[in-house]
């Protein structure tokens, strides 16, 4: 049951994060939202930045087990195995109403007043780098990418801009953004 009360408080956490941001997440407002007792926030966290933490951490599971589904798949080519990750990713910012990437959002929000949210918010997206550019290395060996193109900056790259289309979808409300920038990124890829 502890758990299960850890679990809903991150959820519906993360929900309320991607909506209103770090700064304005009440916990008096999360604790009604789920109709969780004070006391029960406090044993699964040590502080309102401890649970900002670990909701990261929650939603970097979700990322780990998209990455792992799509990028795993070898029945797909790998430059497609790549692709559609991205692509189930814009579909679930579809579903929450394209209010995008946990990790950008508070990236953006906390990255200049919070060293511990900064770095935590940069490991995560050189994880997801490094196992884009696994796939992509493959890509190469495979002869979808030309030989010499660099993985690294390859993968660094689709992150970087991916995150940038996810703000002006945000913005916009509307897909369109993520799916320019995939076309073009993909487009531009082939050899």
């Amino acid at each position: 049951m502890a758990a299960d009360t850890r679990q809903h408080l991150l959820k519906e956490g993360m929900a309320m994060l991607l909506r209103h941001g770090y700064h304005d997440l009440g916990i008096a407002a999360l604790l009604e939202a789920t109709k969780t007792p004070k006391g029960s926030f406090y044993h699964h966290f040590q502080s309102k930045e401890d649970f900002g933490l670990q909701a990261i951490d929650a939603y970097m599971a979700e990322v780990h087990a998209g990455l792992d589904h799509c990028l795993g798949d070898e029945s797909m080519p790998p430059l497609k195995r790549v692709r559609h990750f991205f692509e189930l990713t814009e579909e679930k910012y579809r579903t929450e109403g394209y209010l995008g990437c946990l990790l950008g959002g508070l990236g953006q929000e906390l990255s200049g007043v919070s060293e511990v949210f900064r770095r935590k918010v940069e490991e995560c997206f050189s994880a997801i780098e490094r196992r884009v550019a696994a796939c992509l290395r493959e890509a190469i060996h495979r002869g979808e990418l030309a030989p010499g193109t660099d993985p690294d900056g390859m993968a660094q790259l689709l992150i970087n801009c991916w995150e940038g289309a996810a703000l002006r979808t945000r913005l916009r409300q509307n897909p369109a953004p993520l799916r320019e920038m995939l076309d073009f990124y993909f487009r531009s890829a082939a050899p």
